[in-house]
């Protein structure tokens, strides 16, 4: 009792922790840029009906654009160590495993054949395809008996990644869209508008909640089944359930800014160094986290090389692959 007792404690402390570095991610994100602002503009922007160039530009440009990267990040993150935890499998990530090149397919198919579909078409075409996605990579890594292993189930989703890759440049090029498919799948905040936000906040926030209230269950899960089956737990309908909250996550993410590997990724691991294998701790501290890192790469992206944009994918990337192949070399021990 005494030990869970410290461990709650410890707990609490690494969650303020994580909480505060939000909030310093935020604030530099929200000063820094191509327009040079202060921390007062923006703090008047954000407590205040004041008005002025800056001021404008704060609250119609960089809020919404920052806190859809705080959403993204959380939600690629959660959906990540939801997919690790599953799986048992340390390299696990919406990114590589198949989810955000089905939404980007399923985009560039609606986007084709209803030019004129709206926003909230467009993010359920993202649902259906992230869904496909990620049942063709786990139906071939079942094909065989105790195909779920790491290596088998990345390889299906880098072959099923490049199908799906594949049929949206075929569909943008076929139907002469490749530009606008480009404009999604490139990865970024850039023009993201309240309306947007207002679709998939919600969503994302679901999302999160499945997963914070079934995190003692996926701790279970991530033993072993037959220990969960043991303790009584009816593993199937709480597989159904986080896969939900994973296509929920991925595909509202992949609305918003389109295809965006390896945070989903990184962070489980980096926050599982920090809190352990328990994932009532994992997923609460990987949503701050993944918020602060999508907000560092959004700054990095918009400042590297202002005033023109270095696209938020490419310096994820450049970050994820060699910690993607430190995993891999580890056999993900290193961060467990």
């Amino acid at each position: 009792m005494k030990k869970e007792n410290q461990r709650s404690t410890l707990f609490i402390y690494k969650f303020i922790v994580s909480v505060l570095l939000l909030i310093i991610t935020f604030v530099i994100a929200m000063v820094f840029g191509a327009a040079d602002t202060s921390v007062k503009e923006v703090w008047l922007a954000l407590t205040s009906d004041a008005s002025g160039k800056n001021i404008s530009l704060i609250r119609e440009i960089r809020l919404p654009r920052e806190v859809a990267a705080i959403f993204v990040g959380a939600a690629l993150a959660v959906s990540g160590a939801i997919m690790q935890g599953m799986t048992r499998n340390p390299l696990a990530d919406p990114g590589l495993l198949g989810l955000t090149f089905g939404a980007n397919a399923a985009l560039a198919i609606t986007i084709a054949l209803f030019p004129s579909a709206n926003y909230l078409s467009i993010m359920i075409a993202c649902f259906i395809g992230a869904a496909a996605g990620a049942m063709m990579v786990f139906g071939i890594g079942a094909i065989k008996k105790g195909g779920f292993s790491p290596l088998r189930i990345v390889l299906a989703g880098a072959a099923v990644s490049a199908f799906l890759y594949a049929i949206a440049q075929g569909v943008g090029i076929y139907f002469k869209i490749s530009k606008d498919v480009s404009m999604w799948t490139a990865g970024g905040m850039i023009g993201t508008s309240w309306n947007q936000l207002q679709l998939v906040v919600p969503v994302i926030l679901i999302g999160l909640l499945i997963s914070l209230l079934l995190s003692r269950q996926l701790t279970i899960l991530s033993l072993s089944e037959e220990v969960a089956v043991g303790l009584g737990q009816k593993t199937l309908l709480v597989k159904i359930a986080l896969f939900i909250a994973i296509i929920l996550l991925a595909g509202a993410a992949v609305a918003l800014v389109g295809n965006m590997a390896f945070i989903g990724l990184m962070i489980p691991h980096i926050v599982r160094a920090v809190v352990g294998t328990d994932y009532r701790f994992i997923i609460p501290i990987s949503i701050f986290v993944g918020a602060a890192f999508m907000l560092v790469a959004d700054t990095l992206g918009r400042t590297i090389n202002s005033p023109y944009e270095t696209p938020v994918a490419a310096i994820v990337s450049i970050m994820g692959l060699p910690f993607f192949l430190l995993i891999v070399r580890k056999g993900g021990s290193m961060f467990s």
